[in-house]
């Protein structure tokens, strides 16, 4: 007897592994063009960390014109939850980081080296594994739960190495008629990768992000296929990489350690191994300490937080570029106007250690982000948003035409307004410009420097009287303003009160302040003209009004 008819024994119905390398041909792309993948497990979390790697892979795959696939790593099925797919295919799309191939719905997928869900594989792997039974690298073992935690108790006792290597790989010893016997009598059994290493040798690498890194060579015999019959991760992704053509591996550098195991599997496979680029986590700042974002302590950790702020795809993106690319800044400072696709993504400059997540920042690429949009674009991300999250907000815009002349207030000139991060904020950015919303609650108006009732007062009644011009440009209508502080005794230049402040009550920027807070309630708000001809005539005067009768004038 020999080792295929063992590898027969276990596997009888597996093709040989030359059906699949001919299935799946080297891709026709062009030289250079890369192969990258988002390789997420269904547990119901996407983590921004995955959005990290899937942004860097999607941006090296598009600038060299390859290929970015999806595949769902669904061989833990203990840990798989209902509706695991939809939510990474769902959170991958809120961020437009769309894969070429790959599942695109919890049973559909589309790309023509799959199935790209790897429990719908098991005969590939199969076929694998008995090619390296067949060839002497891998074997059946059939020891017990029980002989397994015991064997990790004398290790643990006498301070040894735990696992499943060397003298206490006891499986790998049996005789092949041996092995054949045990299964034909019906014992439980698991396949063992039969390593060739040694822990007393190193293996030197190269990471694309790391630089040059040695380990001790794996020495362990690791389980390649479990007792269900489907693989484990590390068997799984060597095959799957090769049948797909990944050219790079992007993901997390806790995986980094294993880069001695997936290296040697790659070897007795006989498959070339992709480059491997090993990311370090996005860390956060916790009271002076540095640690990962974390699910259970972190919203922020979640991707799905992001579309419930309403924080736009573009602005995470962007600064999510930013942290992987320190050149970005400066690139996106230089072209403002630029689609971020332009922006040439480049992996060996990533940080070799963590970046901190800093929301402020991001907050603010926010700003800028929709600074940079048309009304309409502004108009359309926010009532996508509200009809998810914000009813109140959804019946605000219904009159469209209207919601366009409040939203376009102060946009699309050459300083835009940057008071909006999120679309969660629009809502309390714009609520004093629709009446029913400002007329229905009493408002605390902060005036400012002038801030005596018959003063205001008298500001306002003479402004309806002799100064609302709106059909004139905006500087005449502040002309009109600066006209009305002199009639009262203020200031019509601020620098001219500075220069002799015992002369004049105030200055027109005071006046100004309080037409503004009678107007909308704040001292903070877009530019006063534009909210005028947005709100009309009638509109103004029937706010002065109201302003005065809650000073009770």
């Amino acid at each position: 007897m020999n080792y295929k008819d063992l590898a027969d024994l276990l596997f009888p119905e597996a093709k040989d592994i030359s059906y699949y390398e001919e299935k799946y041909p080297e891709r026709k792309i062009k030289e250079g063009a890369v192969v990258t993948r988002f390789a997420p497990s269904p547990t119901g979390f996407v983590h921004i960390g995955g959005l990290y790697q899937s942004l860097i892979a999607r941006k090296l795959a598009e600038q060299t014109e390859g290929v970015f696939f999806l595949r769902v790593e669904d061989t833990d099925q203990k840990r798989e939850v209902e509706e695991g797919i939809t939510n990474i295919v769902s959170a991958l799309n809120d961020f437009a980081i769309i894969p070429d191939e790959g599942m695109i719905s919890e049973t559909e997928e589309q790309g023509n080296y799959g199935p790209y869900k790897q429990s719908l594989r098991k005969e590939i792997y199969q076929s694998y594994a008995k090619y390296l039974v067949e060839q002497g690298k891998a074997y059946p073992c059939f020891c017990t739960a029980e002989e397994l935690e015991a064997m990790r108790n004398k290790q643990e006792t006498a301070k040894i190495r735990p696992g499943y290597y060397g003298i206490w790989a006891k499986c790998k010893n049996y005789t092949i008629e041996e092995m054949i016997e045990k299964i034909k009598k019906g014992e439980k059994y698991i396949i063992r990768f039969k390593s060739p290493g040694r822990e007393d040798r190193k293996i030197k690498h190269h990471d694309v992000i790391k630089g040059n890194v040695d380990f001790p060579e794996n020495d362990q015999d690791i389980v390649i296929i479990k007792a269900d019959g489907l693989p484990t991760y590390h068997f799984a992704h060597a095959v799957d990489d090769h049948l797909m053509r990944t050219t790079h591996v992007i993901r997390g550098d806790e995986w980094l350690s294993s880069i001695p195991l997936h290296l040697q599997l790659f070897h007795e496979l006989g498959f070339k191994a992709p480059k491997y680029a090993h990311i370090a986590p996005i860390m956060k700042n916790d009271q002076g300490n540095k640690r990962k974002l974390s699910k259970r302590k972190d919203a922020e950790a979640a991707v799905s937080y992001y579309e419930k702020e309403g924080i736009p795809e573009e602005a995470v993106k962007e600064y999510l570029l930013n942290i992987a690319n320190s050149t970005f800044e400066n690139w996106r400072r230089a072209n403002p106007d630029k689609d971020m696709k332009e922006f040439e993504f480049q992996i060996k400059k990533m940080s070799v250690s963590g970046a901190l997540f800093d929301m402020v920042k991001l907050l603010d690429v926010g700003k800028t982000v929709i600074s940079r949009m048309t009304a309409e674009k502004v108009y359309e991300e926010t009532l996508k948003w509200a009809q998810k999250h914000d009813k109140e907000l959804t019946e605000m815009l219904a009159d469209k035409a209207y919601a366009l002349k409040v939203l376009g207030i102060e946009r699309e000139n050459k300083k835009p307004r940057k008071d909006i991060s999120k679309w969660s904020e629009v809502k309390e950015n714009i609520d004093y410009m629709y009446d029913e919303k400002f007329n229905d609650r009493p408002q605390e108006y902060p005036y400012q420097v002038i801030n005596h009732k018959e003063e205001i007062t008298k500001i306002l009644t003479l402004y309806l009287e002799k100064y609302e011009d709106l059909s004139q440009d905006k500087q005449v209508w502040f002309d009109h303003i600066k006209e009305l502080a002199g009639e009262m005794g203020y200031a019509k230049e601020v620098k001219e009160f500075k220069a002799n402040p015992g002369q004049y009550k105030a200055h027109v920027g005071d006046v100004s302040t309080v037409l503004r807070v009678a107007l909308t309630a704040r001292t903070n708000t877009p530019d006063m003209f534009e909210i005028m001809q947005v709100l009309g005539k009638d509109r103004i005067a029937k706010r002065f009004e109201k302003a005065i009768k809650e000073m009770g004038m």
